[in-house]
Parts: structure tokens; sequence; C-alpha cells
């Protein structure tokens, strides 16, 4: 079941002002995260562009002051598998004490061959899901100083055909970069329902929202498999809408005013494969309380980060 965006044609030009705000974008040098921190810098945001690789960061950061003036656009280099980077990160944040008003988790990794984060996580489930899963926890008091602050954790409608292997998170056993992609995307949204449960449970001011991008083009084939899959991968992702497009629904999630805390958006068009946001329905395993505790519970215990609600 999908509906408007308050019955609007929802585009990038429909951003409020956010002059004074903060935001920290996770994946932000290319793509959906350099689409989503352009946009938020020409609406006159403080963008914390959040890379892995500082000379691709660089490069992408003097581009984006020069295309989307006049927001104040800061680097900062994020690994989001190695929990030390993440912990490095969310302290550098910390020690500048500035409050965060929108945190986008973008960032992701797409079907490569089995291999491992510095912690020993399936790097798909380690990046996608536990490394963003830490980075909220840890940048939670930035986040309830504004109140009205938004965490919009991005999947994939391919969270759809997932399920969450509790008996083989890693691999070791059967791995399959199609299945784990899919367990990773739906353990964003499992993690996002849950998170905004617990928020509204404690009464702290935060908002937990999800969105995908539909089918759109993002360098994440180049980074995903090799072979026949990964070419597959690069001729689908010629045939998808921009990225500048496919940012739409994170951005609406970010900034539309009226949002609440479990909504979920994805494009409206084309079987959900594009077009402007709309509020979707997540489907029932996405929504099951008891998988998301025991999701929670399993998240806390390897990545050694207690909430502070």
């Amino acid at each position: 079941m999908t509906t408007s965006v308050a019955g609007v044609r929802w585009t990038a030009a429909d951003i409020p002002d956010q002059t004074g705000r903060t935001a920290v974008v996770t994946g932000a040098n290319s793509g959906l995260g350099y689409e989503t921190c352009r946009a938020l810098a020409r609406h006159g945001a403080r963008v914390v562009m959040a890379v892995r690789d500082k000379d691709k960061g660089r490069a992408a950061q003097d581009r984006l002051r020069a295309e989307a003036p006049p927001g104040e656009v800061v680097l900062e280099r994020l690994d989001l598998g190695d929990l030390g980077s993440v912990r490095a990160f969310a302290a550098t944040l910390l020690d500048a004490g500035t409050p965060v008003d929108v945190l986008v988790n973008n960032a992701g990794i797409g079907m490569p061959r089995r291999s491992l984060t510095a912690q020993g996580f399936e790097s798909q489930f380690g990046v996608n899901h536990l490394g963003h899963f830490a980075l909220t926890g840890l940048l939670l008091p930035l986040l309830r100083r504004r109140a009205g602050a938004r965490v919009v954790t991005v999947s994939s409608d391919a969270y759809r055909g997932g399920s969450i292997h509790f008996d083989d998170l890693t691999g070791e056993r059967s791995y399959r970069p199609a299945t784990f992609y899919r367990q990773s995307k739906l353990a964003n949204v499992l993690f996002g329902l849950e998170l905004d449960r617990r928020l509204r449970a404690a009464a702290v001011p935060v908002a937990s929202l999800l969105a995908h991008p539909g089918f759109a083009s993002t360098n994440m084939p180049a980074s995903g498999s090799g072979g026949l899959v990964g070419m597959a991968l690069r001729i689908a992702n010629a045939l998808a809408q921009p990225a500048e497009r496919g940012a739409w629904s994170q951005l609406c999630a970010a900034t539309a005013p009226g949002v609440e805390g479990g909504q979920f958006f994805g494009p409206g068009g084309l079987a959900g494969t594009r077009g402007h946001p709309v509020l979707i329905r997540p489907v029932a395993k996405a929504t099951d309380a008891q998988t998301a505790e025991r999701l929670w519970q399993v998240s806390t215990n390897l990545t050694g980060i207690l909430y502070e609600f």
C-alpha cells in the first residue's frame, strides 16, 4: 500500500530552508549520498560528509562546494566496516558538541564476494547494518539536543526477500551475495522501526524513519560482485533513474514537514522503482517485534553499543 506525501509530487526543490541545521550523511562522496549532501547544502544546511576514502572525499567536497553554496561542507573519515573508525568518527563530533538535526544512514555495499569486516562480521551485515547501528547509538546524545531531530536509515526494496540468518550471520556455512544483501537490507528496516518504538517509549524527541531509492543509478554495482553478476548489475544500473532522483525519498524523510517516526518512504512510480516519494507500508516480516528485538540484542552484543534513551 502506498500513499502520497501530502498529495504533493515531492522533489528536492520542496526542501525547506535548512539554515542553522546540521546533517550527517554516510557514504557521502558519491551516488545517493553525494546527491543528498548537495541538496541539503543548497538549502543552507551544514553538512558533515562521512566518507571511507579521504582522497575521494576531498574531491567530492570540492565539487560540492562549487555546486551547492551556501551551506558549509565538512569532511570526516568513517569506515563503517571498522567499529574503531565508527567510534573515532563519533568522538570527533561529540568533542565538537554541535547538535545533529539529521543523520542519514546512507552508505552501503552490495553483493560482494564473501569478506569480513575488521571485527570479523560478514561485510554486508557489518557495513550496512551493524556500522549504522553503532553510529546511531553513539550520536544519539547529539541528536536528542535538537527537538525534532531525525534518523533516516536507507534500505532497499530488496529487503522484501530478506530474512535474518541468526544461526549463520557471518555466512561461514553458506554464503550467497544476494541473500546476504537482502538480509542486511531487512536488518535496516527492522532496526529503523525498532528504534522508532524505543524512542517513543522513552519519550525521546527524535524520529526514526526509513527510505529506499527504488531503482537508482549508483556506484554500488562497481564495488559489488564480479563476473557475470557484476556485469548484469552494471548493465541494469545504466538503465536506472539518476541518483539525484533516487535520493528524493531519503531527502523527503529527512526534511519534509509533518513526517512522523516509523514512516517509510520510497518511489511511487513503476512498481516502486522510480518517481516521486510516497509513504509505503513495510511487509509483515519487517514489522515483527520479536525478530526486531532479537536483532537489537544481537547487534548490541556484537557492537558493544548501548543506547542511552
